[in-house]
């Protein structure tokens, strides 16, 4: 395919594998003065060149207006839907700033997104057809129903808290948007089984990271979300105790200090750290590919975090752990929509199908908001996990 003829200020193309990716970047003038944008992705205006251009333009003005020192207060709120998405951004009791790691970049990404596609737009003039139009758009006619989910969501979370925060000309447009009903993404129900996931682990092995076999096994085997076990690394001002500290980030996740001389997983999912407090405990020795993982690693090498980067000696970076996963499961020869997320629910579904019942999956998964003494909470969820984890290997060893 060739290079698309489009030209626009700060506009430039990348080849990709299915055609062209387009991104607005800012000046090397701008990024040495310290200009707090970076590239901004726009591929998804490819396909509309007078949008793609009007997009980079009003970056490029931005842009410029920081350099001459004329940028807006990004406090300020001027009746605009840029100065929505600056506040929620920067005001400090914002729930922006409570986001975890893994739901902030998304967020950043779409909110600079937005910015350029809408950010000029004044509130007032805004009715939800607007909005019902741009998520036609965002949602690419319903080829990309999650891009438009994801900036409908944010757009609304910024609108909300500029409510709470005194600018009552925003509560129409808000309340306008809660009343379309627009097509979402499809829940997930891509599943992997116990063989897929030996073969990804085995795939793990021959390309010499042993440490995502292991995620892997205990992602499948414990129903952990993966980034408790591989962890998120968070800005050092975040309130998150962290254990481990690498320039201007730290990290917290699943550690080798969870697991008890009694083989007992006891471990605080970063979801509900936060609100009920409501931990797992996991009886590792009816988790037998963990184990087998576990007895690869040398006894020396059990502190700290448990999912290591072969390469960089630190806990994998998300991207880093991702692109790891599509190069694993195109040698394992799984389907090329699998997931790595996917291994939590593949869990839950394996228990289900074996015959455990909802509230010991519950239980396993985190999903109790339960308060009751410390002791008969600990010997509930470790029985839930016990009969949870006894279904699902009768299951599996009735599987062909």
């Amino acid at each position: 395919m060739d290079r698309p003829q489009i030209k626009a200020p700060g506009l430039k193309f990348r080849p990709r594998s299915e055609g062209w990716a387009a991104y607005w970047l800012p000046s090397p003038e701008a990024l040495r003065r310290g200009y707090p944008s970076g590239t901004v992705p726009l591929s998804h205006l490819i396909a509309s060149p007078e949008l793609l251009v009007d997009a980079c333009q009003r970056l490029q003005n931005d842009m410029l207006a920081w350099l001459d020192g004329l940028r807006r207060n990004r406090n300020a709120f001027d009746g605009t839907i840029g100065s929505v998405l600056r506040l929620y951004q920067v005001h400090e009791e914002s729930p922006f700033h409570g986001l975890k790691p893994g739901t902030r970049h998304p967020y950043i990404t779409y909110l600079r997104l937005l910015d350029a596609e809408i950010g000029d737009l004044r509130i007032d003039t805004l009715t939800a057809l607007h909005v019902k139009r741009w998520h036609a758009g965002w949602s690419a006619g319903g080829a990309r129903p999650a891009a438009g989910h994801m900036r409908l969501a944010i757009l609304k979370a910024a609108l909300t808290f500029c409510i709470v925060a005194g600018h009552s000309e925003c509560r129409a447009l808000r309340d306008d948007i809660r009343e379309l009903r627009l097509p979402g993404p499809r829940a997930r129900t891509l599943v992997a089984t116990a063989d897929q996931v030996r073969r990804a682990m085995k795939a793990a092995h021959a390309i010499r990271r042993p440490s995502l076999a292991l995620a892997y096994a205990i992602q499948f085997e414990t129903a952990l979300r993966q980034w408790d076990v591989t962890g998120q690394w968070y800005p050092l001002q975040d309130p998150t105790l962290c254990s481990v500290v690498n320039g201007d980030r730290k990290w917290a996740g699943l550690e080798w200090r969870h697991i008890g001389d009694d083989g007992l997983l006891r471990y605080t999912p970063s979801k509900t750290r936060g609100s009920s407090g409501a931990e797992v405990l996991i009886d590792l020795s009816l988790c037998p590919m963990v184990l087998e993982e576990i007895a690869r690693v040398p006894d020396a090498a059990r502190t700290g975090p448990m999912i290591v980067s072969e390469r960089s000696k630190l806990p994998w970076l998300d991207h880093d752990f991702r692109r790891s996963w599509r190069r694993v499961r195109e040698l394992a020869g799984l389907p090329p929509e699998l997931w790595s997320r996917d291994l939590r629910a593949s869990a839950i579904t394996e228990g289900r199908r074996g015959g455990a019942v909802n509230d010991d999956a519950a239980k396993v998964a985190g999903h109790t908001n339960s308060r009751i003494t410390a002791e008969v909470y600990d010997r509930e969820r470790l029985e839930a996990h016990r009969r949870f984890a006894a279904a699902r290997l009768g299951r599996r060893s009735r599987d062909p």
